[in-house]
């Protein structure tokens, strides 16, 4: 297995996990938030996705899609948004026409990814990106970053969907929670 195999597996999952987390579930379930200061499943899946999109667009030297999409979601961010440092207000102000749009924007990152990996060799993992940090950060520290966020990501939009379970079958439970 090579690094860019690995890469690919670790992302894949994610994007496999995506369509079963919204499965089933309307534009109010992707919406709840546990309390006022948490994320939605929407938001979660939203942000990763974006992260993904804007991280490995960069690493490929080509534009992200997320420009092309955001019209069809209508958030009230800027094009550049990506979830990072956001408010719970802006958090809260995520909204999503369907939860399959979400799907199908996450299939068209994963697709964008697949091409920018099918692009790189062993040599490349080594390339500094980001030289703000000390150490600067190489194009596999990024990934890796890539890999862990996305990951961490869609394990807590699919714990707040269980939330959002056992608010619906026991909402007594749930009295005061937004």
């Amino acid at each position: 297995m090579t690094t860019t195999d690995l890469v690919l597996d670790s992302l894949e999952r994610v994007h496999e996990l995506i369509p079963a987390v919204l499965d089933g579930l309307d534009r109010d379930d992707v919406l709840w938030r546990p309390d006022p200061d948490s994320n939605s499943i929407g938001w979660l899946v939203w942000h990763l996705t974006r992260v993904e999109d804007d991280h490995l667009a960069d690493l490929g030297g080509i534009g992200q899609i997320w420009p092309d999409w955001a019209g069809r979601f209508g958030l009230p961010y800027p094009v550049s948004a990506h979830g990072y440092g956001m408010t719970s207000a802006e958090v809260g102000a995520f909204d999503v026409p369907s939860p399959s749009l979400l799907v199908d924007y996450a299939a068209a990152v994963a697709e964008q990814s697949r091409q920018v990996l099918a692009g790189l060799g062993e040599s490349d993992y080594d390339r500094v990106v980001d030289t703000r940090w000390d150490p600067p950060v190489t194009l596999a520290v990024r990934l890796v970053s890539v890999m862990v966020e996305t990951a961490q990501h869609i394990g807590q939009a699919a714990y707040v969907r269980g939330l959002r379970e056992r608010a619906i079958a026991r909402p007594s439970d749930w009295v005061g929670h937004v």
